[in-house]
């Protein structure tokens, strides 16, 4: 309970719980087709915002639809969602663009960024160095997420660390992106590895 003047002089009373959430900005990244908008759509509360555009003839000459035959649309800007943890918190989730030729767009997204996750697809493991590599090189705080695309991943965890050289203080987690609970926990990773890291700062 918060300490207020008596109601004679027209105050009231403050609790936490009345208190909105505390707004956290997390990034959802990774490759072209990984599973980003799909993740921000699985858990949003909201009916989540995507800058979706149809694949043409000549973006299928350069994005690699092998294994994603069935994908009409990319996202070309971002996709943006929302989910409510707890009374105290309440993730905002953005999500980049894939292909490499909207990597100018990165900067802008992530600016204000608590932390982020990078999706894996081990079916297309060359496709994800860029963004491991991105945030890495940008020093924040990141967990990276196995897309378990038919419930299953090609590699192990202790394989996929290494062929991307992902460091070991780095969490490396398997996640369906379609279903909202595996999203969360997934995202409560990120959260952990931001706030810890933000702990050690203020240390």
């Amino acid at each position: 309970m918060v300490s207020v003047p008596s109601p004679t002089h027209g105050a009231h009373s403050v609790t936490a719980a009345e208190q909105p959430p505390l707004p956290v900005k997390l990034v959802i990244a990774g490759g072209f087709g990984v599973g980003k908008t799909t993740a921000v759509a699985s858990i949003s509360e909201i009916r989540p915002l995507t800058t979706e555009a149809a694949i043409t003839e000549v973006a299928a000459g350069v994005d690699d639809l092998t294994h994603t035959p069935d994908k009409t649309t990319t996202t070309v800007a971002m996709d943006f969602g929302c989910i409510t943890i707890d009374p105290t918190l309440k993730l905002y989730l953005f999500g980049t663009p894939g292909q490499e030729r909207f990597g100018f767009m990165w900067d802008d997204v992530v600016e204000g960024a608590l932390g982020g996750l990078v999706i894996v697809d081990t079916r297309r493991l060359d496709d994800c160095y860029a963004a491991v590599d991105y945030f890495e090189h940008k020093d924040i705080p990141f967990a990276v997420a196995v897309n378990a695309f038919d419930g299953e991943v090609q590699h192990t965890l202790d394989e996929v660390r290494w062929a991307l050289d992902i460091s070991g203080h780095t969490p490396l987690v398997v996640f369906d992106a379609r279903e909202t609970g595996s999203v969360r926990d997934a995202l409560l990773v990120v959260l952990d590895v931001a706030l810890t890291r933000a702990e050690a700062a203020g240390g």
